[in-house]
């Protein structure tokens, strides 16, 4: 069995996969308001810029059957490059645990939709391999609420911890003090993130 005790999510010991959050699959979205989904997965591809975390982005039958990376997200990746696969479970696709291995970390925020499926079912699989995951839930979307609860009582039965994308980026992040905290509450871009950055400047 794979060692069970968590240990931190730092900023070099963490990279972000970002799995199937494409156009077609935006569609059938109801268990959050797809605006803020875009921006909460938007501003976890940009806070994990800012703290120089790799990222790894794929999709699936993006040609045949769900589209796109949808806009927002491709443009906060620059020109990086988004792996395509048929495989439902991205870890069952060997291309896309290799570019995962090659970024040298071994704990993963991954974000996908749909959640119960994109995100959820690459966790286990990585878990199972020694990876330690935690899954930002509100960077996630699914098609019912239904299915939404089911997902999270099959995490909490396996023992994947799941968090929010804000929350997790500031663990990683670490320190206030940090010469990129500006920056990653920035692309966080919460209330607290613009309260943050007038206390900061009142401060100066």
């Amino acid at each position: 069995m794979p060692e069970s005790r968590r240990t931190p999510f730092t900023q070099t010991n963490t990279a972000v996969l970002l799995i199937d959050h494409q156009v077609n699959l935006f569609t059938g979205v109801r268990d959050i308001d797809v605006n803020e989904l875009k921006h909460n997965v938007v501003g976890l591809a940009r806070a994990a810029q800012a703290l120089d975390l790799p990222i790894v982005a794929v999709t699936t039958a993006r040609d045949s059957m769900w589209g796109p990376t949808i806009p927002e997200l491709r443009d906060a990746l620059g020109g990086q490059e988004i792996l395509d696969r048929s495989t439902v479970n991205a870890w069952d696709d060997e291309r896309f645990v290799a570019l995962v291995e090659q970024t040298g970390r071994d704990h993963l925020v991954i974000a996908g939709l749909s959640f119960e499926v994109c995100a959820s079912l690459p966790a286990i699989s990585a878990r199972d391999n020694g990876f330690q995951s935690v899954i930002a839930l509100d960077a996630c979307g699914t098609f019912s609420h239904h299915k939404r609860e089911a997902g999270l009582a099959r995490l909490t039965t396996l023992g994947i911890e799941v968090s929010d994308y804000a929350t997790t980026m500031v663990e990683i992040m670490g320190d206030n003090a940090d010469p990129r905290a500006a920056a990653v509450y920035a692309a966080l871009d919460m209330p607290f993130a613009t309260l943050m950055g007038q206390v900061a400047g009142a401060l100066v």
